[in-house]
């Protein structure tokens, strides 16, 4: 029998709860509703999860706060659903770690079949047992574990920057384009949106950085993609 994916619901609105959960179970997949952010983070620390779907308006503890401590013990993806329609807390939602964004009112066939995606993308890295080590520079990457250090130090990463630096060494000396990225990571057609490759690049570029400030370890090829710096 097979493992049932587990996503948790973090949703104050009990019709909007029940929807994106009957979405989740008639596409096989176990969800779990939360009402609050306090409720949603005892639900975290209790199992291990596949995905959150996340709005940000919570009682006991904003969308906000509770996405910066699923980042701190989690790799799976996150997606927000919030009516919240503001391009700048949309792009600071990316930035502290979120993998995508919707907007209320929803369409659902397209909740459905974003859920599909990012499931599918972090299913693809994440190996089965027996996988070797991705190592470069004083990288590591565990494709079973999912988990990547810089010199023993343990980095928290978004599954969306997980993604990205499984994709850049799986293939060190190889020039990805922003096209390869989004379309290996995110697992859609690439329309030329740079916004959100440039947000995730810079998040994991950063948290690389803070942990080894004198080093560089991807570096951009103007006009051509990323690679990493040898």
């Amino acid at each position: 029998m097979e493992k049932p994916v587990n996503i948790l619901v973090v949703e104050d609105d009990d019709d909007i709860n029940r929807l994106l959960c009957g979405i989740l179970r008639k596409s096989g997949y176990s969800p779990q509703p939360a009402y609050s952010g306090t409720e949603a983070l005892l639900y975290l620390e209790k199992q291990e999860w596949h995905m959150v779907l996340l709005d940000l308006m919570l009682p006991g503890m904003t969308g906000e706060e509770l996405l910066a401590r699923i980042n701190r013990q989690g790799s799976y993806p996150v997606i927000v659903i919030s009516a919240k329609e503001e391009r700048q807390t949309k792009i600071e939602t990316l930035r502290t770690g979120a993998d995508d964004y919707i907007t209320k009112p929803f369409d659902i066939e397209e909740v459905s079949a974003r859920i599909d995606s990012h499931l599918r993308r972090f299913a693809r890295f994440t190996p089965q047992t027996g996988q070797i080590l991705l190592k470069h520079k004083d990288v590591t990457l565990d494709p079973y574990a999912k988990t990547v250090s810089v010199n023993d130090s343990e980095l928290s990463l978004t599954a969306r920057e997980y993604g990205i630096l499984a994709l850049l060494m799986s293939s060190p000396r190889k020039i990805f384009t922003k096209a390869n990225v989004f379309e290996s990571v995110w697992g859609d057609d690439f329309l030329g949106d740079d916004n959100t490759i440039n947000v995730h690049m810079s998040n994991l570029r950063t948290k690389l950085a803070k942990v080894n400030p004198g080093e560089e370890y991807i570096e951009t090829i103007w006009g051509m993609g990323y690679r990493l710096k040898s």
